[in-house]
């Protein structure tokens, strides 16, 4: 059983001049990764890993829900291949993960998480929006052999207010 959780960067600042991986998180972005984080601090189960995107939202995305749910910082890796929008350098990744992990936490983009919460899962989300989760679970053994798998959980802010 191999399982992948999805959480987008919280909301971004367009106000500075800055280039798109260096963008911070508006408050919005900072408030919402809390509400997630609260959210699912009961019950999240401890991951393996934990990889984010380089970018600076998604790495301060990351930053939040870790120090909120006491996960040790010794999980993170931060993985190029996360910073994709098509969700085809995330998928790959995915498929080269080591198979002694079984759960992992991606912090990155969309397009490419609300593609593969899509492909992957077995519930329809029109859109992953920032600082949204999607918890995917797949019944293989290894990482190269996920393809559709059961949506476990989805936590969007919007529904947290």
């Amino acid at each position: 059983m191999k399982e992948i959780i999805l959480v987008r960067h919280g909301k971004s600042s367009w106000d500075y001049d800055v280039a798109d991986k260096d963008r911070p998180l508006k408050l919005r972005g900072i408030q919402d990764g809390h509400r997630v984080a609260r959210e699912i601090k009961q019950d999240f189960p401890v991951p393996d890993a934990v990889f984010s995107s380089p970018a600076n939202r998604a790495l301060h995305t990351c930053m939040i829900l870790m120090r909120s749910l006491e996960l040790p910082f010794g999980l993170l890796t931060v993985a190029d291949d996360l910073y994709d929008f098509s969700g085809s350098s995330v998928a790959a990744f995915a498929a080269a993960l080591d198979n002694d992990l079984d759960r992992v936490v991606f912090f990155g983009h969309n397009h490419a998480f609300t593609h593969l919460a899509n492909s992957w899962g077995d519930q329809a989300v029109g859109n992953v929006p920032t600082s949204g989760l999607v918890h995917l679970r797949f019944d293989v053994s290894r990482w190269g052999d996920i393809s559709s798998g059961k949506t476990l959980r989805t936590v969007f802010p919007k529904h947290l207010k």
